[in-house]
């Protein structure tokens, strides 16, 4: 589990004590993340969501308040708590080396590292064996990297945008592996503004705002809450938020207590979220 406990976080130019509050990405913020679950992240650019990924690996550090991976401090960087974590982090650069020596350089770190996995993600991504790692594409880099961190066999993987710089087809391979590699121990946060790449894998929706969490449900909660589907202009009984488009107008409204359940369209609930309707 890991429990973010009543942090507060400034980019260190901006810290004085005076303004703390004001001028603080986090104030007084709590959050709770619960294992086996696949939370997707969302949220407005400049709210928070690479700096959290950053505080929850130990990579920034909060000012005032504590985040605890299965109860250890993550700033004290214990080595067996930071082999639990990886994260991926949204722009990287590998080095000019064969992936071989890349992973016999770095697998070390994490007990639990797993070839076959390594190479089974690998082939799902069709990628073959590569000579330097920083003369490749962007693209290849991303899946390699996602590859690499499926392998360790972290109990936390955070990924920040990871589709970006993916083609359609890859991206549809991404959502195949990270369902493949899911496991009952491991928790998954997810970060993106690509909300259709994760919208079939996530099980649990965070959706950021300026210092506070706005929502904080799972798939199965908001599939129970709500219907999310097309209705006439006519039939906006129980609608909470609507959107017109060519298709006619998206809804989402209270779910009756015989209504049919309906997949979440993560869209238009990340709209009506951010419009202050739910």
């Amino acid at each position: 589990m890991i429990q973010v406990n009543k942090i507060a976080y400034q980019y260190p130019k901006k810290w004085t004590s005076a303004s703390a509050k004001d001028n603080s990405v986090f104030w007084k913020f709590s959050l709770t993340l619960e294992e086996n679950k696949i939370y997707g992240l969302l949220g407005k650019n400049g709210v928070g969501k690479s700096t959290l990924l950053y505080l929850l690996a130990g990579l920034n550090f909060p000012r005032q308040g504590k985040v605890l991976i299965d109860g250890d401090d993550i700033t004290e960087r214990n080595p067996m708590t930071m082999s639990k974590i990886f994260i991926v982090t949204e722009e990287f650069e590998l080095p000019n080396m064969s992936l071989q020596k890349y992973v016999k350089l770095n697998r070390p770190f994490y007990p639990d590292f797993s070839d076959e996995i390594l190479e089974k993600c690998l082939n799902d991504f069709e990628i073959g064996d590569i000579s330097d790692l920083g003369a490749i594409s962007m693209g290849t880099k991303k899946k390699v990297y996602m590859s690499f961190a499926l392998a360790t066999n972290a109990k936390y993987l955070l990924m920040d945008e990871p589709t970006n710089g993916l083609d359609i087809e890859s991206k549809s391979l991404f959502r195949k592996v990270i369902a493949q590699n899911m496991t009952d121990d491991r928790t998954m946060i997810i970060s993106t503004h690509q909300v259709h790449d994760v919208e079939n894998i996530i099980d649990h929706v965070l959706i950021l705002g300026e210092k506070k969490i706005l929502l904080n449900k799972s798939i199965a909660e908001l599939s129970d809450e709500y219907v999310f589907e097309l209705r006439d202009p006519d039939e906006m009984g129980n609608v909470i938020y609507s959107e017109n488009s060519l298709q006619g107008t998206s809804v989402i409204a209270r779910r009756t207590p015989r209504g049919t359940e309906t997949p979440v369209n993560l869209l238009l609930l990340y709209n009506a979220v951010n419009n202050g309707k739910l």
